[in-house]
């Protein structure tokens, strides 16, 4: 019994006691069936001799078990080895664990890295990538970990099949498979702690580099990879040393960008294109193009371009630049659409999207940049998107090319998913670097409720109670319009005065006394305390403050102005003169508190100094387009979130700020995360023509990066087809290929004019046609005017005074005596607004274009300089097309004459075509709305000449206008009077022709040498009956048969008179049957000649062309003579 169970549970009796025990086993068991046979009669209580199944049963079920051998001593000692690693690995985990606790904070990590990888062939920002990666659980890192666990499992099954032979060998390659696998384990996690820490433990670098070193003689692969890697031919570095100021070089160091510069370069050095996601504050619009300046990008003759999507970031980006790297303006430059100071020397350029863009045009490649920033694209402008994707070509391009270019996106808030997750755009994602730190926190303050109307005075109310109870710091309000801007410095000055001449009075008083402070009204406590939320929110109106009453009521306004607190008060919007824009980058007076009003300009790059407090209404006024009608109106919108958080961000460049938004946190919580891409609500024929001009011809297939819809694509290209600047597609053919043909219409040479000429197709068209009758210069000097929008100061906003209102009232009686004089009588009246236009920059140019002029006549000055630029671009332009014309900018130019008025009205009525507008016939005034209205072919509401229109009181039939503006009606700007005839002479793509008329019949003109007639027309898809007017004859059988006809009588060409029939049987039902008629009527349809033109090129390739079948016409007599006359003319 003792010897059979000894074998139960064998294999933890064998650990405690070692003796080889199967051998005995063995002998025992046969000593026991030999024992067995030799004592037969036994009974059956005998244990030793056991039932002959049971037995097979038992040997069947131990043997296999007991095959396997015991450990030896040698793999004993293998396996404490490992043992002992296990526990060593355990210990490591507690000491990093508690290295960690005693660790710097991550926000100050961050801001650090080491330079220890310096050389090593590892990039940082590939570190910092692969960081993200493990926070975002990606396998990414741990590729070698998953390797190596690979290897072994394929070794164990190697062990598996071939167990008997390598049982030695097995426990060696197991042991190095765990060494590996543990080490690597091991470089994971430390890697991983080194990402997080950005290095800065000297223990965890220590760890790493005894990993580096075991793994060194393991990983064959990674060895190969990195010989590759340095057979590639090293460059030296360069680097362009710049001697920068002490105060300027401390103020750098605080920019959280700068922190980044390796990260930076490294990936720019890596990658032909990157993406630098940085917030508000950070400092890469000013330094990256130093970063890129001094690593040698500007060295060797090319330059680093910078985009900005305004003119003033981009003049004072290049300034702020300049200051920083103590530059001359002959080296960091810009350009913008009509002024610039780029010389030879220049190496940064700023510059607006449309200058790079055209700049592409004329050298696709941009052979002169080495590099091409484009800052400020989450506002997603059209040209931005455009540039985009002309530079995800180009630089690839380059690439190929042998001239490397480098592609850097620059944004505060960016959908990166719109760049690297669009295919077409990159089929490589670029990198995304991303500068999380602010410089200052913000403290974020929503109002309780949020006012939907006057939220104007609200932002007044909010800005009082900044400027009473708390302490210094600028103050910069974001409100949508002009207008509202104006309303509310006005508002604020009369609250918070201040006069200059008594500025340095106030001044002395300060240094002489201590300042008056109202202990009552002054907030000790910081802001997050709870006391300013309780005293600046609007939902405590019934508390006493008199700030909340302040501003409320002119006279009490009056009464409550405060001039022992002065407010230096000044506007920011992109219409407001330069000079005037300028002020607010000064420091205010002494004694005073900057507040600036503004629109969303000073959103973006625009960095005012000093500003602590933002007060945010959270609205933006943007520009719609219909995309069916093409009516454009402003409305006030909400703003997104992300360009509220951009507002936000004005508050903490220079300190610890706060933003005071005037609607609730619901309310935040429903806008839009981004802004809507401007290309997706605006028309695009412009773009569209820019493109064709670069043979770009399949546009719906460019990377947009937020592609247009196809609508509005096909939309365009119609436009530029009935403008003539593409080629009309085929109208017969597979329904597939004309669909396809719509939107791949080749550009036509005079298309090429056209884009040549900066302005929009319409315009470009009126210039392209302006040369007749000596009317270039007047059309340049229109299409300047109508490009340049708002030229009139606006003159109807209310007065807060009597003496503003008197003033005021004379202003717009001077206004009106003004456009009555350019509007002229007779005919130059009838070309409407546009006589206007053409008026006022006449006068203006004449007077000199100065300042003065321009107030007293009502004219906005920087507008009129912005005409009197544009006009000479365009100058240039027209030269260049055309050079025989030899136009020049006249400041002494003479009105135009009555005929030169009637061809301005007609070159107008051929750009604008498609804005023709018809007044209100019978059937439409028995609804009163539409009195003195207008009905357009895509509008089926009625649309109004403005009052301050010349043609208000005229109504002529048939006008065309520049756009239809939406306020309280549909009111058309730019309005010029058409005669009905002259629609189907200048429009006919847009007419549907009748029948040629009867009578008057067909005939033929002599000075032309075709076929003339009379026809009647109806205007586009709204049925207008047009009146017949003269043509050529449309193309068919019967110009055929008439051309014969006039040949035949000798209006053509004068021949004999002598004809056996009268021509005019060509023209019978029954012509068919005179053999004669078809053979004549047969030879000018093979030769498709109806016309004298036609007719003449024939007959210098063949003589005898028409004898034969003229022949048959006259008798047999006179045949021998027409013979010879036909040889002697020929």
């Amino acid at each position: 019994m003792g010897k059979l169970r000894k074998k139960h549970n064998w294999k933890g009796r064998q650990q405690s006691d070692p003796p080889p025990s199967a051998d005995e086993e063995k002998t025992e068991v046969v000593v026991e069936l030999k024992d067995g046979s030799i004592l037969k009669g036994v009974d059956e209580s005998n244990a030793l001799v056991l039932p002959s199944s049971k037995s097979k049963k038992n040997k069947s079920s131990l043997p296999p078990i007991s095959k396997k051998k015991p450990l030896t001593k040698k793999q004993k000692k293998e396996l404490q080895k490992v043992l002992e690693r296990k526990e060593k690995k355990a210990q490591r985990a507690e000491i990093l664990a508690k290295l960690a606790e005693v660790q710097l904070p991550e926000s100050e990590l961050k801001l650090l890295y080491t330079t220890s990888k310096l050389g090593t062939g590892e990039k940082l920002y590939q570190a910092k990538r692969s960081a993200d990666e493990v926070k975002n659980e990606d396998s990414g890192p741990k590729i070698s970990s998953v390797s190596g666990a690979n290897r072994k499992r394929k070794w164990e099954e190697d062990d598996d099949d071939e167990e008997e032979q390598k049982a030695e060998e097995s426990s060696d390659v197991d042991t190095s498979s765990d060494e590996d696998e543990d080490e690597q384990e091991d470089e994971v996690s430390n890697t991983t702690d080194m990402s997080e820490c950005k290095e800065t433990s000297s223990v965890c670098q220590e760890t790493k580099h005894e990993v580096k070193v075991e793994q060194d003689g393991e990983k064959e692969k990674k060895i190969s990879d990195q010989e590759k890697v340095q057979k590639k031919p090293s460059e030296p570095a360069i680097f362009i040393p710049v001697d920068r100021s002490p105060e300027v070089q401390e103020a750098r160091l605080k920019l959280p960008v700068l922190a980044e510069e390796q990260v930076i370069m490294e990936a720019v050095r890596e990658n032909p294109s990157i993406v630098i996601c940085g917030e508000t504050g950070s400092g890469k619009t000013t330094q990256v193009p130093q970063f890129l300046y001094e690593a040698g990008y500007a060295s060797g003759g090319r330059m680093i371009g910078i985009t900005e999507p305004r003119r003033v970031a981009a003049v004072s980006m290049s300034h702020r630049v300049a200051k920083e790297m103590n530059l001359p303006t002959q080296v960091v430059s810009y350009q913008i659409r009509y002024e610039g100071n780029v010389t030879s020397d220049t190496k940064i350029k700023f510059m607006t999207d449309g200058v790079l863009l055209k700049e592409i045009q004329k050298d696709f490649l941009l052979q002169k940049y080495s590099a091409i920033i484009i800052d400020e694209a989450h506002e997603r402008s059209v040209y931005t998107d455009i540039l985009i994707g002309l530079l995800s070509r180009i630089v690839p391009l380059r690439n190929k090319k042998g001239m490397p270019m480098k592609l850097l996106i620059m944004s505060a808030t960016l959908r990166v998913e719109d760049f690297t997750e669009n295919q077409r755009l990159f089929r490589t994602p670029p990198p995304v670097i991303k500068v999380d730190a602010r410089q200052f926190p913000v403290t974020i303050h929503f109002n309780k409720r949020t006012p939907l109307e006057d939220y104007t005075g609200e932002a007044f109310h909010k800005t009082c109670k900044i400027h009473r109870m708390l302490p210094p710091g600028g103050i910069l309000v974001f409100l949508t319009g002009q207008a509202e801007v104006h309303s509310l410095c006005r508002r604020l000055r009369k609250a918070f005065p201040f006069r200059k001449d008594i500025e340095q009075k106030c001044f002395n008083c300060c240094l002489q006394s201590l300042p008056r402070i109202d202990l009552d009204n002054y907030s000790a406590l910081p802001v997050d305390e709870g006391d300013e939320d309780r005293e600046a929110g609007i939902g405590d109106e019934e508390d006493g403050d008199s700030d909340l009453d302040l501003g409320d009521d002119p006279a009490d306004a009056e009464e409550k102005a405060d001039a022992s607190i002065p407010l230096y008060v000044l506007p920011l919007y992109s219409l407001l003169a330069p000079e005037q824009q300028a002020k607010v980058f000064r420091p205010p007076p002494p004694g005073t508190r900057l507040c600036v009003i503004a629109t969303n300009v000073a959103e973006t790059s625009l960095t005012i100094p000093g500003i602590k407090y933002v007060v945010d209404c959270g609205r933006v006024k943007k520009r719609f387009y219909d995309k069916v009608t093409g009516v454009s109106s402003f409305k006030v919108t909400w703003t997104s979130q992300a360009s509220a958080n951009q507002r936000a961000g004005r508050a903490g460049r220079t300190e610890p700020g706060h933003c005071y938004r005037l609607y609730s946190s619901a309310v935040f919580g429903d806008f839009a995360l981004f802004s809507e891409a401007e290309i997706t609500r605006r028309p695009v024929e412009d773009l569209v023509l820019q493109m064709k001009d670069l043979n770009i011809e399949k546009v719906v297939n460019f990377p947009f990066p937020t592609p247009p819809s196809t609508e509005v694509l096909v939309a365009a290209e119609q436009l530029l087809v009935s403008l003539g600047a593409l080629e009309e597609p085929p109208c017969t053919g597979r329904l597939k290929d004309m669909q396809r043909a719509k939107l791949s219409c080749p550009i036509t040479p005079l298309g090429r004019a056209m884009a040549s000429f900066p302005v929009a197709p319409r315009y470009a068209k009126m210039l392209a046609l302006g040369k007749q009758q000596d009317c270039l210069p007047y059309v340049i000097a229109v299409v300047a005017a109508m490009t340049v929008r708002e030229i009139f100061e606006d003159l109807d906003r209310p007065a807060r005074s009597e003496d503003e209102s008197s003033k005021l009232n004379q202003r717009r009686a001077r206004l009106t005596q003004m456009r009555r004089l350019w509007a002229g009588q007779g005919a130059s009246l009838l070309l409407g607004d546009l006589m206007i236009m053409l008026g006022a920059v006449g006068a203006c140019e004449f007077a000199g274009c100065t300042p003065r002029f321009c107030e007293n006549s009502g004219l906005r000055y920087k507008a009129m300089v912005e005409i009197r630029k544009l006009r000479g671009q365009l100058t240039n332009a027209v030269n260049a097309v055309c050079p025989e014309v030899g136009v020049f900018v006249d400041p002494k130019m003479t009105p135009p004459t009555e005929h030169q008025v009637v061809c301005l009205r007609q070159i107008v009525l051929a750009g604008l075509g498609d804005h023709l507008a018809r007044r209100a016939q019978g059937e439409d005034l028995v609804d009163p709305k539409w009195k003195n209205a207008y009905k357009t072919p895509l509008m089926d509401e009625p649309v109004f000449i403005h009052p301050n229109s010349a043609l208000f009181k005229t109504l002529p039939e048939f006008v065309v206008y520049q756009e239809v503006m939406e306020t309280s009606k549909m009111y058309m700007r730019g309005v010029s009077a058409v005669e009905a005839e002259w629609v189907p002479q200048f429009l006919p793509q847009y007419c549907h022709f009748g029948s040629p008329l009867e009578s008057p019949s067909p005939w033929f003109c002599s000075s032309t040498g075709t076929i003339r007639c009379h026809r009647s027309s109806t205007f586009f898809r709204v049925g207008w009956q047009l009146p017949a007017v003269e043509m050529e004859y449309p193309e068919g059988l019967e110009r055929y048969k008439l051309f014969a006809k006039f040949l035949l009588e000798g209006q053509v060409l004068k021949h004999s008179s002598h004809l056996l029939s009268n021509p005019s049987i060509m023209l019978k039902t029954w012509a068919k049957l005179q053999p004669r008629t078809e053979a004549f009527l047969g030879v000018l349809v093979s030769k498709k000649v109806d016309c004298r033109d036609a007719l003449h090129s024939v007959w210098k390739t063949e003589e005898k062309f028409l004898l034969t079948a003229y022949c048959q016409w006259l008798p047999e007599s006179v045949h021998q003579e027409v013979a010879k006359n036909n040889t002697t003319d020929s």
